[in-house]
Order: structure tokens, then sequence, then C-alpha cells
């Protein structure tokens, strides 16, 4: 049997009556930002190209540090800040008014390469703690030197709530005395809306996965998400996510038309392709609905091309209908990274419902699904 490498479910609920669904606008709300949050206000008197913090002389502005944390000075490059043993940076932020889901975006390497597979990090805000590794699955073979950046999902704050981000090196990291952390200089906070809801384009609740993790300015595009079996506590929300997948994003532009819900019968489409052309092999997706299976390999052409696929399903007698997508696939790129395929537009509608109609350059956001 071949074995799963990767997969994304979400649960649907029946409609009890057909009915008109509200038009839900794809805007992210406005979000509050950290404080320095790219390092770029340095500590007082610091003039080391690796300075020393602590949280009284040689502090980093609107940081608080803790253990050993330094301040390093890349020159062009940026500003990076170092944790070692007991190291953490600390930082209240404000909530807006509203209640909504809050994400962060950072991103880290090992401070050695020879510490890439015990290089984590501990990211808590009151009553939810992750933890965040570097993965050497998707550093290149021993090219570990690179950055990666990952999506954390950090709660439903609001009411202008002050919330304590904590960012501190893990107890696997620590164990290796040598080994510490380096954090990029671009700590981004995001917030979405609470509830997200279907529209009358989409019967899925963030179908196309617009509302994820934020881009950093200076990002290729590549966000990993690990894993998150409680959907409403996913970076991408309303999916569980099983293993790791990598978020990715490039212009694109929709053409929202009208239609109406049903209750029983549902058209399911979804678009699979390639990111680039740095991936060596042919992909295996499989696409559950229910009981209803489609099978898919993808010929890679190396253009960033693939194909919209759709069929009709039936809801589950319980009400609720689970859709998967798996990859199926271990492929890795020439210098030995794991990647695979786009999975975009995952739009679900009346079976007599029109069609979301959506026009892309290249890909839209996606998933790029790899071995977990």
């Amino acid at each position: 049997m071949t074995s799963i490498s990767q997969a994304t479910a979400m649960g649907i609920r029946q409609p009890i009556a057909a009915g008109l669904l509200v038009l839900q606008l794809l805007i992210a709300c406005a979000s509050p930002d950290l404080q320095n949050p790219d390092f770029e206000i340095p500590p007082t008197n610091s003039t080391y190209p690796f300075f020393a913090l602590d949280s009284t002389i040689n502090s980093l502005a609107q940081w608080i540090s803790q253990g050993n944390v330094s301040y390093v000075i890349a020159s062009s490059q940026g500003n990076y800040i170092y944790l070692g043993q007991n190291g953490k940076i600390t930082q209240k932020f404000k909530a807006n008014e509203e209640s909504n889901h809050y994400l962060l975006t950072f991103s880290l390497q090992p401070a050695l390469p020879n510490c890439a597979n015990t290089t984590s990090v501990t990211v808590s805000v009151p009553d939810r703690s992750v933890i965040v590794s570097f993965s050497t699955k998707f550093s290149g073979g021993n090219q570990t030197s690179h950055w990666q950046t990952h999506g954390v999902y950090l709660g439903v704050h609001g009411n202008r709530e002050s919330v304590n981000l904590e960012v501190e090196i893990s107890n696997t990291t620590t164990a290796f005395t040598d080994c510490g952390v380096l954090l990029e200089d671009a700590f981004i906070l995001k917030n979405i809306p609470n509830p997200i809801n279907s529209s009358e384009n989409n019967m899925l609740p963030n179908g196309g996965f617009e509302y994820g993790p934020a881009f950093p300015n200076n990002s290729v595009g590549d966000i990993l998400i690990d894993a998150e079996s409680d959907p409403t506590q996913s970076p991408l929300n309303k999916w569980e996510i099983l293993g790791t997948v990598k978020y990715i994003t490039t212009n694109h532009n929709y053409q929202v038309q009208e239609g109406k819900a049903s209750i029983e019968l549902y058209a399911l489409s979804v678009f699979i392709g390639e990111y680039n052309d740095a991936c060596v092999g042919n992909f295996q997706v499989g696409v559950q609905a229910g009981s209803s299976v489609q099978n898919f390999t993808i010929q890679r052409k190396g253009a960033g091309t693939g194909l919209d696929s759709g069929w009709t399903i039936k809801a589950g007698s319980n009400g609720i209908t689970r859709i998967s997508i798996l990859s199926f696939a271990t492929t890795k790129s020439k210098d030995g990274v794991f990647c695979g395929p786009v999975i975009d537009k995952v739009v679900l509608l009346a079976s007599y419902g029109l069609k979301l109609q959506i026009s892309i350059l290249f890909v839209g956001v996606g998933f790029l699904a790899t071995i977990g």
C-alpha cells in the first residue's frame, strides 16, 4: 500500500435547507504590529558584531531578553538575534477591539551547521505554546545556512487585550551546549476574521487558502506550516494539516460570480499543478470527499502548469463530509530538497451552481506538499 506522505483535510457541515449564503469579502483585518520587529533599533552601546544582551543596560528596544541572548550585527545582511542556552525574547502587543485569529511569521536557522537537527524554538502566548523546528528536509542537503520561514497560530484575541509573546530556545537545542538559534529580522503579526465564513462562490471556508500567515517583504514565497490536527487552531484556518506543508504565493485575480447553495449534491473542483522546474519526477495526488476518491498523476513539464479537475459528490448521511487532499509521492528537487505538487482553488458548490472563475499568471496561493 502506498504510504500517505502529506494530507490536508477539512470537515464541512451539510446545510439543513437550501438558501443563499452571504458573500464574505476576502480581505484580512488590519493588524497591530510588533515594535522593532526587524531588530533595526540596536541596543545602546552595541559596537561588536556579536553583542550580549540583558534585561537592564544592554537591552534591545521593545524586547525583553533572558538567558543567553545576543544581538548579531551582520552589516548589509540585516541584524539577527542569537538564542543560546536558556535564551528567550519577549514582547507584549495589544490586540484589536474585534476578536480575531492571530498568526505569526518568522524565520530561523541553526547558529552552527552541525546543529541543524536540534534547532528549535518554543513560541508561546497565553493558553498556547508551539514548538517550531528547523527542518533539514527543506534545507537542500548540507545547505543548513539557509533561513527557513515558519507560520504559527497564536489563538483568538480581542478587546484590546495585552498579549505576551515569547520566543524561547527549546530544550532539545540547549541539550547541545555549543548549539544555538538565529532569528531573522522579520517578525510579522497578522490577524484574520473570526469566524471565516463560506460564500456563495465557495461553500468551503478558506477553500482558496487566502487566509494564512503573512509573507515577509524579502520572502521568496515559502512558509513552512507544521502539523495541526485541530482545524480551528491551524495557521491555514479551517484546514487540518498532517505532516508539513509549504505555503506559497504569487499574484492572482478573482472574478466573483453568483450562485446558490444546495442540500445534497455538490460539485467539487481542485487545481493540481507544479510550482516550478526544480522538482524531479511526477506527482501522485489523491482527493477524497466522503466515499468518493479521485487519484491523479501529474506529469512534470517544468513550466509551472497544472490541471483543473471537478466531479459531483454526495454529502454524508450524518451531515458532515470530510474532504482530504493527499500527496503519495516522495519527490526531491535537484539539490535534494523535498518538494511536491501545488494545490489551489478547492471549490465546493451546489451541483447546479456557477463555478468560481480564477485567472492566475503562474501559481496562486496553495500547498507545496512534502513528506511528513
